[in-house]
């Protein structure tokens, strides 16, 4: 078939990149390290979007929309914010074009410079406390807890799509406080929504942790993370949390008259998910033949295609496919009748396999007669013939059951990866392998970077769920006292 993958073993890099482009999923664009991303594709983006904006309204968050662009002097007022973002900032400096007086197209007015440069959004902590310093007076104006849907440019050197791109699609969730408390209890709670999210309708296992000093959101005083494991053992941040304290109330003077009438600085926290997150559903799921998609997040959970030798067939077939569409979407489901004639059913077969629909359902003359359809499972690659009486049940049953089972072959996988590793020499060896290793760290920042100098590898996270951790030894590196482990692993 022309649609053809690069085979995982064979080159998992070549594979997910065919995987995305050929499911048509995204592709480049002309603009260097920003993509398209096509309709199929953002179908699925949507349905994360629709998942995702439930779960942060039912914790009082609320939907609002900040600039695009950020005065260049609103970086200088956080230096560790700035010093993070720096080497990856966009910015503009004029506002109006001219035509070359040399007849050579158009070229920057030099009369058009602003009086302030402005950075194009790479995360939006600055102008959005500058706004809530005109929002807040008293503790009766807090919390304040927004969310919003937008795009934000870093400008990476070397690009992936949905992994890493100049340009991507995001939520960013911005809190302000009372009370140190309430900021760290709403972090925490944001982050429990994002594993929620991964493991029950992404069915991707997870594990959550803080980051390590190193490996923190500039600017924050605490990241907490879901890092998953992706089929080629390597790791992946899937969504970040971040208590940031006092840091941005202060750089833009965001205070409060608290209950006792005493001026007090406000606490915030920030958190957000992007379309990394699609690069994260392939990497965990697909197969050599494709996309393997939850059905929690498939555009489409069935497709159902047509066997017939004549147009007499074709009609009744159809019709009785039709019937079975309405049945199966007063159900809930999505459903798509493949009805093109100028392709043969194998090719149908083969192209929805690549697009990772849930199920397949076909119909050909003899089922029509018995009464029965074939139904094929993406997830496993089986087929049954089951009766059309009953089959809504069916398949809302077998959509059920290939959601759990795509967990649990996910965490299968990702379980059997996870090794503990108490010496130098054996970590050098081991984090070739891939997978993410539980080791003892003295917890200084000097050996997390002289580790990642030699080996590439980062801690993931300090694990508060999925492993335990909890125990004396010695620091893998340096052979200092530690109280636990943490997870080291290679990342993307």
């Amino acid at each position: 078939m022309a649609k053809e993958v690069t085979s995982r073993s064979e080159n998992y890099s070549q594979w997910y990149n065919d995987l995305v482009v050929k499911a048509d999923l995204a592709e480049q664009s002309a603009v260097r390290g920003c993509m398209v991303i096509k309709p199929y594709g953002y179908a699925i983006w949507e349905k994360m979007q629709a998942e995702l904006d439930s779960r942060f309204k039912a914790t009082g968050v609320q939907n609002a929309y900040f600039p695009l662009f950020i005065p260049k002097s609103f970086f200088s007022r956080e230096a560790e914010h700035v010093a993070g973002f720096a080497k990856e900032c966009a910015v503009v400096t004029h506002h109006r074009l001219m035509n070359d007086p040399a007849g050579k197209g158009v070229v920057v007015d030099p009369e058009a410079k602003l009086e302030e440069e402005l950075i194009v959004r790479p995360t939006s902590e600055t102008i959005i406390w500058s706004t809530y310093k005109n929002w807040i007076t008293s503790w009766r104006d807090l919390p304040i807890l927004c969310n919003q849907w937008c795009n934000v440019v870093r400008w990476e050197m070397r690009t992936r799509l949905f992994l890493r791109t100049a340009e991507f699609l995001w939520q960013e969730g911005h809190t302000a406080h009372a009370t140190s408390e309430e900021a760290q209890a709403k972090a925490e709670e944001m982050v429990g929504v994002y594993a929620d999210f991964a493991r029950n309708v992404m069915a991707m296992p997870v594990v959550v942790g803080h980051k390590s000093p190193n490996e923190r959101f500039a600017g924050a005083l605490d990241t907490l993370t879901i890092e998953a494991m992706m089929q080629d053992g390597k790791a992946l941040q899937a969504g970040t949390s971040h208590f940031l304290g006092q840091n941005f109330a202060k750089s833009f003077d965001v205070t409060f008259t608290n209950r006792e009438g005493r001026q007090e600085y406000v606490w915030a926290t920030s958190w957000g998910v992007s379309t990394r997150l699609m690069g994260a559903l392939i990497m965990s799921h697909s197969d050599d033949n494709g996309l393997v998609l939850p059905p929690k997040l498939a555009p489409i959970q069935v497709v159902m295609v047509p066997i017939y030798k004549n147009e007499e067939q074709r009609n009744a077939i159809l019709d009785r496919m039709c019937e079975i569409k309405k049945e199966l979407e007063a159900s809930g489901h999505s459903v798509k009748i493949d009805d093109r004639d100028t392709l043969r059913p194998g090719f149908k077969f083969a192209e929805w396999e690549l697009k990772g629909v849930p199920v397949r359902v076909a119909v050909g003359p003899n089922d029509l007669a018995n009464g029965t359809v074939e139904l094929a499972r993406r997830d496993t690659l089986t087929k049954e013939t089951t009766p059309v009486e009953g089959l809504a049940a069916r398949i809302a049953d077998l959509l059920d059951e290939i959601q759990k089972n795509i967990y649990a072959k996910a965490e299968a996988f990702r379980d059997s990866n996870i090794r503990k590793v108490d010496s130098w020499e054996e970590f050098k060896t081991e984090i070739q392998k891939g997978g993410f290793l539980l080791c003892h760290w003295d917890g200084t920042p000097e050996t997390e970077q002289a580790i990642k100098d030699e080996t590439k590898a980062t801690i993931r996270c300090i694990p508060v769920d999925t492993v335990v951790c909890e125990e004396e030894g010695r620091c893998i590196y340096s052979g200092k006292p530690s109280k636990r482990r943490v997870i080291f692993a290679i990342s993307y």
